[in-house]
């Protein structure tokens, strides 16, 4: 399978600023990852977008596949409390 091409938004930027920096390296570690397999185990489509979620500790990434182009767009990083709003 080929790699997919990571893009982030500029507000994903903005998102990791308020985040705890150990908890910053194991969300970029996870980012990292959807290259290989942009479907992995715990990822969740979510209903109304096309958006899936994964999962990091209390922390969750929305991110859009666009496998035409093999492009892997991280549209929001947040805490499970705040990121859906």
């Amino acid at each position: 399978m080929a790699k997919f091409e990571l893009v982030f938004k500029e507000s994903v930027s903005k998102d990791l600023k308020d985040v705890p920096k150990q908890d910053v390296q194991r969300i970029l570690e996870r980012i990292h990852l959807l290259r290989n397999d942009p479907y992995p185990a715990g990822s969740v489509k979510l209903s109304g977008k096309n958006y899936y979620r994964i999962r990091q500790g209390n922390y969750r990434i929305l991110y859009e596949v666009k496998d035409r182009q093999l492009v892997l767009l991280v549209v929001k990083v947040g805490h499970r409390r705040e990121v859906y709003r």
